[in-house]
C-alpha cells in the first residue's frame, strides 16, 4: 500500500511592500512522502515572493511535465516557473523554452554548491533563469512552522527580505541570488 500524502491547511497573508500586493490565501499544501517539510515550506516560501493571482502549485514531485509553481496567463503561456532543489540542466533549458522566467530555489548548502559546480557553467548560459538559495538554517526554521497541520502565517516582504510569522515566532528570510562557494 502507498503512502499518502500529508495535507496542510494554509492561511496566508502577504503584505509585499516591494510589488505592493496585499492579499490573504487559502492554501492547501501536500507534503509528499518523499519530501521533507523544509522543501515545502520553501514551495510555501516561493510562492509568498511570488505571489499573483494565476500563481498555482502544481502536481510537484508527481509530475514531470509541471514546476513546483507556475503562473500562466490567460492565452496559456507560462510566464512564471519554480522548481526547488538541484534540478537537471536539461529540465531546466526545456522550462526557459517554455516560460517567460524560470526560478530555482535551493536550500541544501552542500548539495546546491555540488551542483552548481557541476552544471553552473551550463545553466549561467540560460535565458530567463534565476537561482535563490535559501539558507539550510532558514529553511529548517520556516519547518518548525510546520509542526502542526493547519497554519496561519503572515509574510512580509520589503527590501528582498522576507519575515513570517505566526504570532509566536517570526523567522526573517534573506534570499540570495546564486550559489555562494
Amino acid at each position: 500500500m502507498a503512502i499518502k500524502s500529508t495535507i496542510y491547511k494554509v492561511s496566508l497573508q502577504i503584505s509585499d511592500l516591494d510589488r505592493h500586493y496585499y492579499q490573504e490565501h487559502q492554501l492547501t499544501l501536500a507534503l509528499h512522502p518523499s519530501e521533507q517539510k523544509q522543501r515545502m515550506m520553501v514551495r510555501l516560501l516561493a510562492f509568498a515572493r511570488h505571489a499573483h493571482e494565476n500563481l498555482s502549485f502544481t502536481r510537484g514531485l508527481s509530475s514531470d511535465e509541471e514546476p513546483e509553481l507556475w503562473q500562466k496567463e490567460l492565452n496559456g503561456e507560462i510566464a512564471l516557473w519554480i522548481e526547488l532543489g538541484q534540478v537537471d540542466e536539461r529540465r531546466l533549458r526545456k522550462a526557459c523554452g517554455r516560460a517567460r522566467q524560470v526560478m530555482v530555489y535551493t536550500f541544501q548548502h552542500h548539495a546546491a554548491t555540488a551542483w552548481w559546480q557541476q552544471q553552473g557553467g551550463k545553466l549561467a548560459r540560460l535565458k530567463g533563469l534565476t537561482v535563490i538559495n535559501i539558507a539550510d538554517s532558514t529553511a529548517a526554521e520556516l519547518a518548525l512552522f510546520a509542526e502542526q497541520r493547519v497554519l496561519t502565517l503572515q509574510c512580509t516582504i520589503q527590501d528582498g527580505t522576507l519575515w513570517f510569522t505566526d504570532g509566536e515566532r517570526t523567522v526573517e528570510v534573506m534570499p540570495q541570488q546564486g550559489i555562494g562557494h
